[in-house]
């Protein structure tokens, strides 16, 4: 009996994860991992603004002997030689599905402003945030982690 009762707790609980996950929202703060080094490069706060996400960059985890206050010297427009923190540099994304897409992000490195998509997994702890050209599988993709 505690077998059959357990199987069935087992059962529910895992009924239950899928839509946990599917409740969980990218709005917090977030801590990007580069791309090609795997550490840490910064904290990033995403906001709802009437149904569309935005990121917000709040802290930089600069390499020893970066600039701790960057400009975007490489940016066009508005962001030209602005500085990289306090910078929205993500706008746009929707809901769409167990996704959202839609929108932009800037690489504040280059300069180069991308189509985006993100996706929640681990309960809502990690984010997978992918920019492109054109297609999705033309871009990369970078994994942040919930920090609050």
């Amino acid at each position: 009996m505690k077998i059959l009762a357990g199987a069935v707790m087992a059962a529910l609980l895992a009924a239950c994860v899928p839509a946990l996950a599917q409740d969980a929202s990218p709005v917090g703060l977030w801590k990007n991992i580069d791309d090609v080094t795997g550490k840490p490069k910064a904290l990033i706060r995403i906001s709802d603004d009437k149904g569309e996400l935005r990121g917000q960059i709040e802290k930089l985890f600069p390499a020893a002997g970066d600039d701790p206050n960057p400009r975007c010297t490489a940016c066009s427009g508005a962001r030209k030689d602005q500085p990289v923190i306090g910078m929205v540099f993500m706008s746009g994304l929707k809901k769409d599905g167990d996704e959202y897409a839609g929108g932009e992000i800037l690489d504040p490195d280059n300069g180069k402003v991308y189509r985006s998509k993100l996706r929640l997994s681990d309960g809502g702890k990690k984010l997978h945030v992918r920019g492109y050209i054109g297609m999705p599988m033309f871009g990369r993709s970078q994994v942040w982690v919930r920090q609050d």
